[in-house]
C-alpha cells in the first residue's frame, strides 16, 4: 500500500512538534529541579581508613522522572595526582519525589603521607573536581561540572621536640625528659604511641622511653617523653630519634642532636 507524500509530511511535522514540545517541557521543567548538600560526617572504615560521607538533598518537582543521577568527585595534591575518587548514583528520581543519599569517599592517610610527609607538618589544600550528572525525563544527559579546594590540616603541625632535660637523678641512673609540643590541626583526632630512644655520643643506646598521646582535631598537644638511663652510659652531647605510631600513620625515626 503506498502511502501519500502529503501524509508522510504531516505524520514528520506532528512528530517534530511533539519532540520539540516535549523538550521545551523537559528544559523548562528543570527550574524545578533543586539538589543541595547536608552535614558532612567523617568516620574510620575497619581498615582505619578516613571516610567522608556527604549527603545529598534531591527535590524533583519537574514534569518528569529524572535517571541516574550520579555525583563524581575526584581529589588532587598540590602536584596532580589524585589522591583518592569516588562515584554514587541514584537510579531513578521519580517526579514529585524527595530523596537523600550519601556520597561516599574514602582517604587512606598512609599512602598520602607515604608521598608527601610534608602532609603531617604543614596546611595546605586539596583540588577537587567535581561532576554532577543526570538523564533528563530518564533520556536526556546532562552534565555539570567544577573544581574548588578544600583545607587541609596537618596533624603535627609547629611539631618541635625540646632539649632533654634532667630532672632526677641517682648515684647509678639519671631522668630524662623531653618535651614535645605540636597542634593537630587536622579534621579527625588521633591516638598513638611516642618512643624516644637516646644514644650518646659513640653511638651507644643509653634509653629509650615512650608514652601514649590522644589529640583530639583542632587541639594543642604539650607533653613529655620520661625514661631514666644509666649514668655510666649518658653523655653531654648525643642524639635522640623519635616515632610516632597512630592507626593513621607513622612517623619516624627523626633525629635531634642534642648538647
Amino acid at each position: 500500500m503506498n502511502i501519500p507524500i502529503r501524509t508522510i509530511g504531516i505524520a514528520t511535522t506532528v512528530f517534530w512538534t511533539i519532540l520539540i514540545l516535549f523538550s521545551v517541557s523537559v528544559a523548562y521543567s528543570v527550574k524545578d529541579l533543586q539538589f543541595g548538600f547536608g552535614e558532612p560526617q567523617i568516620g574510620m572504615s575497619l581498615d582505619n581508613k578516613l571516610v567522608f560521607s556527604l549527603p545529598i538533598n534531591v527535590t524533583n518537582k519537574s514534569y518528569y522522572g529524572i535517571g541516574v543521577f550520579n555525583v563524581t568527585s575526584i581529589v588532587l595534591d598540590e602536584g596532580g595526582s589524585i589522591v583518592t575518587q569516588g562515584s554514587s548514583v541514584m537510579p531513578l528520581i521519580e517526579k514529585n519525589r524527595a530523596v537523600t543519599f550519601f556520597h561516599n569517599l574514602t582517604l587512606d592517610i598512609g599512602n598520602l603521607l607515604q608521598r608527601n610527609q610534608s602532609y603531617l607538618f604543614n596546611d595546605t589544600q586539596l583540588s577537587v573536581v567535581e561532576c554532577v550528572s543526570m538523564k533528563l525525563a530518564e533520556i536526556i544527559p546532562v552534565q555539570a561540572s567544577g573544581n574548588f579546594s578544600i583545607p587541609w590540616g596537618a596533624p603535627l603541625h609547629n611539631f618541635t621536640l625540646e632539649q632533654p632535660r634532667f630532672p632526677a637523678f641517682n648515684l647509678t641512673h639519671i631522668q630524662v625528659e623531653v618535651p614535645l609540643t605540636f597542634e593537630n590541626h587536622a579534621s579527625f583526632g588521633f591516638s598513638g604511641d611516642v618512643r624516644i630512644r637516646m644514644y650518646n655520643n659513640a653511638g651507644v643506646l643509653a634509653g629509650s622511653g615512650d608514652t601514649a598521646i590522644s589529640v583530639p582535631q583542632n587541639s594543642h598537644y604539650k607533653g613529655s617523653v620520661e625514661f631514666w638511663v644509666m649514668a655510666s652510659a649518658i653523655s653531654l652531647s648525643g642524639r635522640l630519634e623519635i616515632e610516632l605510631q597512630t592507626p593513621f600513620f607513622s612517623y619516624g625515626p627523626q633525629v635531634i642532636v642534642y648538647g
